[in-house]
């Protein structure tokens, strides 16, 4: 893990820093989280009891009264069906009748069901665990990470070359961006990206050596051309550790 601390950059072996918590700090963590679980459900269990509060009755016109009394000959009607239905023999009584007395005589309470859901909480950051102690994998230079194992970029030959195009740039005046959507390694501009538009799309060689077909030639200035840039090719020499430049545009460009 790598922080920036007051311009300081710190790298913290985290798989060391997390070492196994004892039985006392887990039984306090199982704790802390049954609480909070405890907390969810009652707060949910309020809501819900709330929620099926009923309403106040406030409607007493002549409208409402109306309606009530219509429901009331209505629930009355469906009972009285209901016992006629009872009295009958089952013989004699259509299916879609039977069905549908059989639906409406299951409790409504019966079919619902209910749930009580929570959250388990996983704080981000490691500090909050009790048993999180980085003070003794703690690296300040990339050279004291090397030595510990903890750092090991870079190592292969393309990782050292695309590190150092990016220093030698970089050293230039010149920002960098991801260049994958034009086809390159890097986007370079020639100040920040918030004001300026790239200059270049930058593909990384390993070698001043290395094989570069026709059709990539073409495909490089056809695209840097399309994109309103110049291909810029960056050969990165690994024995005298500098970069020699090409760059790639269609004739009469610009």
């Amino acid at each position: 893990m790598l922080l920036v601390e007051n311009e300081l950059a710190v790298l913290i072996d985290d798989l060391s820093a997390h070492p196994d918590p004892s039985i006392e700090q887990l039984k306090k963590w199982s704790t802390v989280q049954q609480e909070d679980i405890e907390r969810q459900i009652t707060l949910a269990e309020g809501k819900t009891a709330k929620e099926n509060r009923p309403a106040p009755d406030r409607s007493t016109s002549e409208e409402a009264l109306q309606k009530r009394r219509a429901r009331e000959e209505k629930r009355l009607a469906q009972a009285a069906k209901a016992a006629a239905i009872a009295e009958t023999p089952a013989s004699l009584v259509p299916r879609s009748n039977l069905a549908s007395h059989d639906a409406s005589a299951e409790p409504s309470h019966c079919l619902a069901t209910t749930s009580m859901s929570h959250t388990i909480v996983i704080p981000a950051a490691s500090s909050s665990l009790e048993w999180y102690s980085p003070d003794a994998h703690v690296y300040t230079t990339i050279e004291t990470a090397k030595a510990a194992g903890v750092w090991d970029y870079p190592s292969t030959l393309q990782e050292r070359a695309r590190c150092g195009v990016f220093r030698d740039l970089w050293g230039q005046g010149y920002f960098m961006g991801g260049g994958i959507k034009f086809g390159g390694d890097y986007l370079v501009y020639p100040g920040d990206p918030l004001r300026y538009h790239s200059h270049f799309a930058a593909s990384v060689l390993e070698s001043p050596t290395s094989s570069l077909r026709p059709m990539e030639i073409v495909a490089h200035g056809r695209l840097g051309t399309a994109t309103k840039k110049a291909h810029l090719l960056c050969s990165w020499d690994d024995e005298t550790m500098s970069v020699s430049y090409l760059s790639i545009e269609w004739a009469g460009f610009g």
